[in-house]
């Protein structure tokens, strides 16, 4: 895929951000242990909208957020000058030393294998250490139904053959219980949040998912494919998310949460 664009992304920030404002209320530590003591990772950070969130919730500790793409971390970078951010791969995330907390908000989707992942996170928390994500569980929505059925489309099909999305269906909130207690954590909470977005309109809904979700779709088209794309998904977006009383679109957004204690 192309680069992520950190502008197209932060346009919807508020919404984007509120799911980690929800996990981080779940991120508790003894209070007898100073904040400058803490080492913070933040996986998947973007340019920096959930980084800011730990930054200010744990102040004085030292806090890392780690992407793969330069371009959010060096939207992260100008926005958070006090933290450190890094080029890593979640899937390859092997610290030299364990955090105290390993938090994700809305990256794990695009990693695939969370059967052997989720237990392999929870290795780089230390002792009495905090595992916090929470990931989209939207993929039999009608906003990424429609993405496949038009990736299937004459216009489309012969340049986004194969599985272009590089997503897996999510486990279920007793797998991620079951993965994260199998190794004798302490405490494990895993929950599931509807969220209920107003969009000015159709138009919105493929803004909001151009930077993210329809990435995969459109990035390996040419420039005016990738543009006949976006308006078939705009028609789509239309006539699947109908108005409500107020002239808005309501998109709803279901995620999955979960923070588990290491003993």
């Amino acid at each position: 895929m192309a680069d992520w664009n950190p502008a197209l992304y932060t346009r919807f920030e508020e919404e984007r951000t509120r799911p980690a404002r929800d996990l981080l209320r779940r991120c508790e530590f003894p209070l007898d242990r100073p904040f400058e003591m803490l080492r913070i990772a933040d996986l998947g950070c973007g340019p920096g909208n959930s980084t800011a969130l730990l930054a200010e919730r744990f102040p004085g500790a030292a806090i890392t957020g780690f992407d793969t793409s330069e371009a959010m971390l060096e939207a992260a970078r100008a926005r958070l000058p006090q933290c450190r951010f890094a080029l890593g791969d979640i899937a390859a995330f092997e610290p030299d030393d364990p955090f105290d907390l390993v938090f994700s908000n809305a990256a794990l989707q695009w990693v695939l294998g969370h059967r052997t992942l989720i237990p392999a996170l929870m290795r780089q928390v230390a002792p009495g250490g905090v595992f916090a994500a929470q990931i989209p569980d939207n993929l039999a929505d009608p906003s990424q139904v429609a993405m496949r059925e038009i990736a299937l489309e004459p216009d489309f099909a012969p340049l986004l053959a194969g599985d272009v999305e590089r997503r897996e269906a999510i486990g279920t909130r007793e797998d991620y219980y079951d993965w994260l207690s199998a190794a004798g954590r302490r405490e494990v909470d895993v929950w599931t949040t509807i969220y209920n977005h107003p969009m000015a309109d159709a138009q919105a809904i493929t803004d909001w998912f151009s930077s993210t979700g329809l990435k995969p779709f459109i990035d390996p088209l040419p420039d005016d494919l990738s543009e006949r794309f976006k308006a078939r998904y705009t028609q789509e977006m239309d006539r699947r998310y109908p108005v409500r009383a107020d002239g808005r679109r309501l998109l709803a957004f279901p995620r999955l949460f979960m923070v588990a204690r290491k003993g």
